[in-house]
């Protein structure tokens, strides 16, 4: 049963790690707008510009996860 349960937490394909990649970055694109309403000027762009250099860093640890544990099944 708890088997089952943890294998919806898993991400096994290029595709879903591109979705949870696509949520990331609509929130990330959110919390920057409120950044830069909430801190006008060169603060809040710079907090923006740090949500999505957030999610280009943990897409790219995603999809490097993703290629590491596919040759890790391949190889043995």
């Amino acid at each position: 049963m708890w088997k089952r349960v943890k294998r919806l937490f898993v991400i096994k394909t290029r595709f879903e790690a591109c979705l949870i990649i696509y949520a990331l970055s609509v929130g990330a694109a959110e919390r920057g707008k409120a950044y830069m309403v909430q801190y006008p000027g060169y603060g809040g762009w710079l907090l923006a510009a740090a949500c999505t250099g957030a999610v280009f860093m943990a897409g790219g640890m995603i999809f490097d996860a993703l290629a590491t544990k596919r040759a890790a099944q391949l190889s043995g």
